[in-house]
């Protein structure tokens, strides 16, 4: 029986390697929605540049 490498846990202290199962991914965002998001980050970035003009 040889001994383990310093530093290398035993075998029984080792982690299982994690089991891939296949994945199921969210299916990607219509594009009304995606338009959406869009005009909603326009507005917020619209917003805020004019409302450092303003302020200034």
């Amino acid at each position: 029986m040889s001994d383990p490498a310093a530093g290398d846990p035993p075998d029984d202290l080792r982690p299982e390697p994690p089991q891939y199962e296949s994945r199921q991914y969210e299916p990607p965002p219509s594009a009304g929605k995606l338009l959406l998001w869009i005009l909603l980050f326009v507005t917020a970035a619209l917003a805020v540049v004019l409302g450092g003009v303003y302020f200034t």
